[in-house]
């Protein structure tokens, strides 16, 4: 079956912004094809640069690390919840995710599309985005679903430790900073998210991915 494949990813460059007080971004030339015959690049990066996912230990000193994460939690079927009309600080509520009710089960991947992607770079990106509140965390944990996405770089700004903790402590992969879903047409697709294997760290960057099934 022939699919079409939307990239889901911010991309990663020399100065890329993160939070204040994360490590910032730097691309490196090290070498180029003039100087020994090839080009080859430095990065140094938080872990949780642009498009990312936050295993357990990001929050939890005895929650698992990234290579110890089941990958069909972050590799499969996703529903994708449209939640574009939230305005900037506005919350997003249970309410907002009890008419998809049905697709919320133990073990689903589930994702929200905000399009807060757009304000990227912008250092308001960063702050003033559509947050998840506390009660929706534990709506979700208590559901145990596998893996929770979204187009803004956290889920909450301000209760960032308790919405990271209830979440990270359900063991549910947290996927952060996502970008054009709303190129993706459709509510079901298969959703690739696999992190780099950084041995025994709290997260790492990842090459978001829709695989969506063409129109016949």
């Amino acid at each position: 079956m022939a699919r079409q494949l939307v990239d889901l990813s911010l991309d990663i460059y020399h100065g890329a912004p993160t939070f204040a007080w994360d490590p910032k971004c730097a691309v490196v030339v090290h070498n180029t094809i003039e100087t020994i015959g090839y080009n080859i690049s430095q990065l140094s990066l938080s872990t949780h640069q642009g498009t990312h996912l936050d295993a357990p230990f990001h929050f939890l000193a005895d929650g698992k690390t990234v290579e110890q994460l089941d990958l069909h939690k972050c590799i499969g079927e996703a529903f994708l919840i449209d939640l574009s009309h939230k305005q900037a600080k506005e919350p997003i509520c249970v309410s907002d995710f009890l008419p998809f009710e049905s697709y919320i089960t133990e073990g689903s991947r589930i994702i929200y599309r905000t399009d807060w992607y757009k304000q990227f770079p912008g250092l308001h990106y960063f702050s003033d985005f559509p947050y998840m509140t506390l009660e929706l965390a534990q709506w979700l944990a208590d559901r145990k679903i596998g893996m929770i996405g979204m187009d803004v770089p956290t889920p909450n700004p301000a209760d960032y430790d308790p919405v990271h903790k209830i979440l990270l402590g359900a063991e549910i992969v947290i996927v952060e900073g996502l970008a054009y879903l709303d190129q993706v047409k459709q509510s079901e697709f298969f959703f690739m998210a696999a992190p780099l294997k950084v041995s025994g760290r709290d997260g790492a960057p990842i090459r978001a991915v829709a695989m969506l099934e063409d129109s016949p």
